[in-house]
């Protein structure tokens, strides 16, 4: 009971002589150290507050305004041009001020509203400057003389050392394109998938609403965006995933892998006391702002760093109607799943952050405990599975008092939540596919009570050592967890490291108090609605037809000596695949970003284009030439690159009519054309895993330390749902999901599509003599 006795800070016991008090030391020091701890992240956030509040100018630069003024006045010389001696005589009326101290003053004050101003008027330059995307539209590899001066423009106004968020004031807001181009790049979109008789009427709608009602909710969009720091974001995270009533398993949350070849240790405990404390480490560089904010063309144009904001310390919480995120500060504890036990693990000890071996010790004691779970706590995760409504009414009515609100509390307000899975998993080369699509599945949906999929994210270790990610859409895209993943992974491995016997490098700690059992008290009403909750996500997570395999016979090397855009290159190795598996064409979403802008997320790329069907139906064509293929494959290609392009710079369609159509329901106005766009079914739902953090892994020292990248569920009840990334040079990581209650859709059948397909585009290459290697 040691941990008990120092949990307390002081006892007293009632003696003849009066009260006596026995101050427990240990308490009060750690009191005063967790005090000390919280103060210091205070003046961490102050100091971080101000430096980012001045930028792209420094608190030094202040006094260098100040002392260059202040010498010019000794000299005898007005640099204000009159204000200085305007602002003397302002203070002159005081008559608590000598002559001396007012021109101080007043030097100061002028100083001071001269380098505001200065400030100002390079955020302002920088913002102007950002909002040139020309850049993007020049062919690659060639760029002229004006975008050159365009970037030096650029990095003399973004100043040095920037933090994370530096940049955020001086990103350009998202523009609302003109309803008649978003009708017309629409219109384009849909016409290679639809009848002669079908695309008639829908242009007729198109055209109706682009003259009539487009206009009247344009104009209350851009009401919006000239109020709002971005038209869409807010409604995107509200209505599209904070409304949906159904599960976000499968549905909505989506999963990081594990690198793919290496398993650096075999121990469980082991394994996540090095990423539990890497995780940390870079929790302290997110509340310092200490990472870099993500820059393209060359380290020059600042992407929006807002998402990063709610990684730690967040929970979904479930409402009726709607959903809602609760945030925190600050959270000193983490909450580990094990054997239906639930257990509170405090990360700080003697004011200090824990180490990987007192990590781990704290994992082993929850692994060695044998205490039964309780009634209803197995499978209480369940609940967040299942229908969000269920779920909402049941915490309102058996966890808003006692134990039960006060273990919940330490579960949404944990910096994150760990599951220590009892199952094995990861790539085994005597069964690749079996294995990476049981490791995959048990990542998305689990046992179902298992991981609490209300969490920002949820980090699992498997019994092997194997491990990986669930994350909750809401607060962010993939790209940010692929951020804090990239570094975790980089981190455990060449940083922290093992010992030869597969443990944690350094000492335990006996001093540190035992993880907690969190306790609950669940009635057998909420124990039924748990079991209601796991029988609706284990239909959903046993229908999940899941594929996920790394394609090694050329990667991302080859495809640019092609002179190729490598995504445009597996798109259109996607289009060719689903054409093959399905026979036909279908509407098709490819996630790109839209964080050039102030708190941008993501925009749809309709990849399925008339050019992209040409060249389809090309390829399946034996009457085709390979050079005719070949030319088909370019001018699709080309226009793959453009709407990406498009989408990336505001362009896009789909976000556009989303926010006309949300407009629409607020003035009560019915539009058939936005009815029917938004009702349109995704029956390939694809996205791009990038690569953040090359640098981190250095892949030529280190070849077999890839990445297997991440997935999510199907989007359509009969469509598929692939995620791919590019990883290194030679390797492509393909997850492709569907349903088995379709009986038109196969993953394994679509990734044996997918693998011919790339192998047939890149043979068009090949073919040529210049592509002989």
């Amino acid at each position: 009971m040691a941990e008990a006795h120092q949990a307390v800070a002081f006892q007293f016991t009632v003696t003849p002589e009066g009260i006596d008090l026995q101050l427990s030391h240990e308490a009060l020091k750690q009191i005063y150290l967790s005090g000390l701890h919280s103060w210091k992240k205070k003046f961490i956030r102050f100091k971080n507050g101000i430096i980012t509040g001045v930028y792209p100018a420094s608190p030094s630069s202040w006094l260098i305004v100040v002392v260059g003024v202040m010498s010019t006045m000794y000299a005898k010389i007005d640099p204000s041009l009159g204000i200085i001696a305007k602002i003397n005589r302002t203070l002159d009326t005081t008559g608590y001020m000598s002559s001396q101290t007012k021109n101080v003053v007043s030097g100061v004050l002028f100083s001071t509203g001269l380098w505001v101003a200065l400030i100002a008027t390079m955020r302002y330059s920088l913002k102007v400057l950002l909002s040139y995307h020309g850049w993007m539209f020049a062919e690659h590899g060639r760029m002229s003389r004006a975008t050159r001066i365009w970037m030096g423009m650029v990095k003399v106004f973004s100043g040095r050392k920037p933090m994370l968020y530096s940049f955020q004031t001086s990103l350009p807001r998202l523009p609302v394109p003109a309803v008649k181009d978003t009708v017309s790049r629409y219109l384009e979109s849909v016409r290679p998938l639809m009848k002669e008789d079908d695309f008639k009427r829908m242009t007729v709608l198109a055209q109706d609403f682009a003259v009539s009602l487009g206009p009247k909710l344009q104009w209350y969009l851009k009401l919006k965006s000239w109020w709002a720091t971005n038209y869409v974001s807010d409604w995107w995270e509200e209505y599209v995933y904070l409304r949906g009533r159904g599960p976000l398993m499968v549905n909505s949350n989506y999963y990081a892998m594990d690198l793919l070849y290496v398993l650096p240790t075999r121990i469980q405990a082991a394994r996540a006391g090095n990423a539990i404390h890497a995780i940390l480490l870079y929790r302290r560089q997110l509340d310092r702002e200490e990472l870099k904010p993500i820059r393209l063309l060359g380290s020059t144009i600042p992407l929006c760093s807002a998402q990063w904001e709610r990684m730690f310390n967040t929970s979904r919480i479930p409402g009726e109607e709607t959903d809602t995120i609760q945030h925190l500060k600050d959270s000193k504890h983490i909450v580990v799943y094990h054997q239906g036990r639930y257990f509170k693990v405090w990360l700080y000890h003697d004011g200090r952050l824990l180490k990987p071996r007192e990590i781990e010790q704290q994992v082993q004691r929850i692994l060695d405990d044998r205490s039964e779970p309780q009634p209803g706590e197995a499978k209480l995760a369940a609940l967040t599975a299942g229908d969000r409504v269920p779920w909402a009414r049941c915490r309102q009515a058996y966890f808003g008092r006692g134990k039960n609100k006060q273990s919940l509390d330490a579960v949404e307000k944990a910096a994150f939540f760990v599951t220590l899975d009892e199952s094995e998993q990861g790539y085994q080369k005597e069964d690749p596919d079996t294995s990476m699509d049981s490791y995959a599945k048990s990542l998305l949906h689990g046992r179902c009570f298992d991981r609490w999929f209300d969490k920002s994210f949820t980090f699992i270790v498997f019994k092997n050592g194997k491990m990986g990610m669930n994350a909750e859409h809401s607060w962010a895209d993939a790209p940010i967890i692929g951020h804090l993943w990239e570094y975790v992974m980089a981190t455990d491995s060449f940083q922290l490291g093992y010992a030869e016997d597969g443990h944690c490098k350094g000492d335990t700690n006996p001093s540190i108090p035992h993880p907690t059992r969190l306790q609950w008290d669940i009635p057998e009403e909420c124990q039924e609605i748990i079991e209601t909750s796991l029988n609706t996500a284990s239909l959903l997570a046993n229908d999940v037809d899941f594929h996920s395999f790394p394609f090694d016979s050329f990667g991302k090397a080859l495809i640019k000596r092609c002179r190729t855009s490598p995504d445009a290159f597996v798109q259109l190795a996607l289009q060719l695949a689903h054409y093959k598996d399905m026979g036909k064409f279908c509407l098709t979403y490819e996630a790109s970003m839209t964080r050039l802008f102030r708190e941008g997320r993501t925009e749809t790329v309709r990849s399925c284009t008339a050019e992209s069907c040409d060249f389809v139906l090309a390829m399946v064509d034996p009457a085709q030439t390979a050079e005719q293929r070949l030319r088909l494959f370019k001018i699709a290609s080309e226009k793959h690159q453009l709407m990406y392009r498009l989408a990336m710079t505001g362009a896009g369609i789909d976000r556009h009519l989303f926010c006309l159509y949300v407009v629409s329901k607020y003035l009560g106005m019915d539009s058939p054309f936005l009815k029917e766009v938004l009702s349109e079914p995704w029956r390939l739902s694809t996205s791009q895993t990038p690569q953040q953090q090359v640098e981190l892994f250095d892949l030529d020292r280190n070849p077999e330390y890839v990445s297997s990248g991440g997935g999510f569920g199907p989007v359509a009840d009969d469509g598929y749902g692939v995620s791919y990334i590019l990883v290194g040079d030679n390797l492509i990581n393909f997850h492709v999901s569907s349903k088995f209650s379709c009986p038109e859709t196969d993953s394994h059948r679509f990734g044996k599509h997918v693998k011919q397909a790339m192998n047939d585009i890149v043979t068009l290459f090949t073919l040529k003599p210049n592509m002989k290697k």
